[in-house]
């Protein structure tokens, strides 16, 4: 239930009178210090508001709701303090961006009116959240299919990318992971200046010129040029820009962003799917890409590339089959490259039918430029 509220407070009998006060009014957790309450957020979450008390031996309120705003964004923060505890209350609104303070003794209808109030807001959040991640993934999607169309080497490169960003950002349960999802999609929208020679060279680590290894390792600056100025997406063109970096550099966005350590980490997984799939290009199957990347534990550290060890492998629910281009479906996976009859690249190995892709597909196959049946991963 997403209207929970969590009470966090050193004394026991302050958490019962909470409970038994706002029996019936709302869905009420306890934690009794700080460390279990962010125990409580990671394990039973989400709430829709925290209530803390300042005064807490250990972490006081103040920490703790600065460590709520990092892990559970969303989450309404509110303080419970005394009149003496004034300037560390300060101290909370700069790092915890408290909603309400409360003082204490709290009379029940204040404390009823305020969290009503924090519900209210949460609810707000949510839906603002909802709306723009909708509206900024609907336009990533045509993004990457314009991709897609210019570029099929490199919508390959980043389809593959995003399979390796997803699986990490689940498994670590990193907020936002839209934002991960579309720095991964995005990751090689620079490559459009690029020629496609240049680029699958690059891919399959063939040995370029002095000037092509500069074009190529300039593509993810390209990228984050063309996203920097798109509201919203600026965590994602700076991850994109950092993707071919030995060691990424701090966010250059407000250091006290809640996003701040996530964007950092989200940077280093993007680093490794990109040097994942490099390997994987290169011929290594992902056993022993994985062992490979085990030489670099100092980049990526041992438990991202552990994590990464444990995906399903690709075709595990999938199965090959013949299939007719009029009968290909959006979500199969491309197991040949499709070239012309005169030998030109319409779709690399591996990639995934979208609607635009099926399009393309259906077109050539009309005017009998390609083949009419092509391999390919069915869902199963």
């Amino acid at each position: 239930m997403a209207d929970k509220v969590l009470f966090v407070d050193d004394e026991s009998a302050v958490l019962d009178g909470y409970k038994r006060s706002l029996r019936g009014e709302f869905e009420v957790e306890t934690a009794g210090s700080g460390e279990l309450g962010l125990a409580a957020i990671r394990d039973r979450g989400p709430y829709s508001v925290v209530v803390s008390d300042m005064r807490m031996p250990g972490m006081n309120g103040a920490q703790f709701l600065a460590q709520v705003r990092q892990k559970a964004p969303e989450t309404v923060r509110m303080l419970l303090t005394g009149y003496t505890d004034l300037s560390a209350a300060m101290e909370a609104v700069n790092e915890g961006n408290i909603f309400r303070f409360l003082t204490k003794p709290c009379e029940k209808d204040v404390l009823i009116k305020a969290i009503a109030a924090g519900q209210a807001q949460h609810r707000l959040i949510v839906a603002e959240k909802e709306l723009l991640e909708n509206t900024l993934m609907g336009s990533i999607k045509v993004l990457t299919e314009v991709l897609g169309a210019a570029s099929p080497e490199a919508f390959g490169r980043s389809i593959r990318i995003a399979r390796y960003v997803r699986y990490l950002a689940a498994k670590f349960k990193l907020p936002t992971p839209w934002i991960f999802e579309a720095a991964a999609m995005l990751s090689q929208l620079g490559c459009v200046t690029l020629d496609p020679d240049l680029i699958q060279r690059a891919y399959f680590g063939a040995r370029l010129s002095p000037e092509d290894k500069t074009r190529f390792a300039g593509h993810p600056q390209v990228a984050k040029d063309l996203l920097t100025h798109i509201p919203r997406l600026e965590p994602v063109a700076w991850m994109i820009s950092q993707q071919l970096l030995v060691e990424a550099s701090q966010p250059g966005h407000d250091a006290s962003s809640p996003h701040g350590e996530v964007v950092a980490l989200g940077s280093k997984i993007l680093r490794l799917a990109v040097a994942m799939d490099t390997l994987r290009m290169q011929g290594l199957n992902e056993v022993n890409a994985v062992s490979k990347l085990r030489e670099r534990r100092a980049e990526f550290g041992s438990a991202l590339i552990d994590a990464l060890a444990e995906i399903e492998p690709e075709n595990a629910r999938m199965e090959q089959r013949k299939v007719l281009v009029s009968r290909l479906r959006p979500g199969m996976i491309l197991q040949e490259e499709i070239k012309t009859k005169t030998g030109m690249l319409v779709v690399p190995h591996g990639q995934e039918i979208t609607h635009a892709l099926l399009a393309k597909l259906e077109n050539y196959s009309q005017i009998g430029t390609i083949g009419k049946e092509i391999s390919v991963l069915v869902p199963v």
